[in-house]
């Protein structure tokens, strides 16, 4: 029952985190109170997904690094750099939003990627290195890129930020990660049993995060609009710039995938926890407006790819054809 809840769950995922962030705002009221529960649930929801993984599949991504450098310079250097600059030419008397645009940009690539990366037949072991690399370094890489971006105009809390990081992700991961180690891949099971519940887990983190924002979202302006585009482009960026990394430096098939969702999905439950305990609200609009976005992205990108992939199989079947023919 759990496992047909779960394939019911990662269907709708484009629908869940969208349809989430409204039922947030729409009952603020309710799910306010409820923040002191964000970081134990996302602690919860890290845990749950790291039981598949394991620290061979670590040492394995290391002897071809290629992928996971690419990913890494496209997560860290080049979507932050875009964002900054998207972000000043439009709003450079807001540093606040200016921030939430660099913040949605340095956040670590999203656990739910590898839905992604397993339901279009990626290479896992990879997908896994580069989403456990990236959280394992999250708090080192996003209070430090933050302040090298914004630091001057926005007082950042780096110590707790790390802290916060560090037992919401990090902590959790390696726990997991170990338990699969000396379980010699039993707890898997868990694992599995566990995923339907930290899917509705996600759902209910990004309802709280969406009622504390909820004064934000309500009344929509043309700001709010112009945020949104922006946010939409910008994940639209990373999607599209990690597709074409993976075919210009010459990945394969199954590497190409694990870049298309790993470099243009982000772990935005994280990074909307991280605004809003750590920035005032309008920090956290940018973050929570890309959960809008980015399921419903993924889908679309993993439709052009199935497209893509399906076209050029059958160009090489015509070329064969041709050539057997001559």
């Amino acid at each position: 029952m759990l496992q047909r809840l779960n394939k019911q769950l990662e269907k709708f995922m484009p629908l869940i985190t969208p349809t989430s962030v409204i039922i947030g705002v729409l009952f603020a009221h309710y799910f306010t109170e409820l923040s002191f529960l964000i970081s134990w649930i996302f602690a919860f929801i890290t845990f749950s997904g790291s039981l598949n993984s394991s620290f061979s599949s670590l040492k394995n991504a290391l002897k071809s690094p290629l992928p996971l450098l690419l990913v890494f310079l496209l997560l860290h250097i080049i979507m932050p750099s875009i964002a900054w600059l998207m972000g000043h030419l439009l709003f450079q008397d807001d540093q606040l939003t200016v921030t939430g645009f660099v913040l949605a940009s340095v956040i670590p690539t999203g656990i739910t990627s590898f839905l992604w990366v397993t339901m279009y037949k990626g290479n896992i072991g990879l997908g896994l290195a580069i989403i456990l690399f990236d959280t394992l370094l999250s708090p080192f890489l996003v209070p430090h890129t933050l302040a090298v971006y914004v630091g001057q105009n926005v007082e950042i809390d780096t110590i707790s930020m790390m802290n916060g990081l560090l037992w919401m992700v990090v902590i959790p991961s390696l726990f997991g990660m170990l338990m699969n180690q000396l379980t010699k891949g039993k707890s898997k099971i868990v694992g599995t049993t566990l995923a339907p519940f930290s899917k509705l887990g996600l759902g209910f983190v990004v309802m709280i995060n969406g009622a504390v924002v909820a004064p934000y979202l309500v009344n929509i302006s043309n700001k709010l609009i112009i945020i949104a585009v922006i946010v939409f482009i910008l994940a639209f960026i990373g999607y599209l710039l990690a597709w074409l990394f993976g075919i210009f430096f010459k990945q394969d098939r199954d590497s190409i995938v694990v870049m298309i969702f790993t470099g243009g999905m982000r772990n935005i439950s994280a990074g909307a926890v991280i605004a809003v305990q750590y920035f005032p609200a309008a920090v956290a609009v940018p973050v929570i407006i890309g959960m809008l976005f980015q399921q419903i992205l993924a889908s679309i990108f993993g439709a052009l790819f199935k497209r893509f992939e399906t076209r050029t199989f059958r160009n090489s079947q015509l070329r064969h054809e041709s050539k057997h023919v001559s």
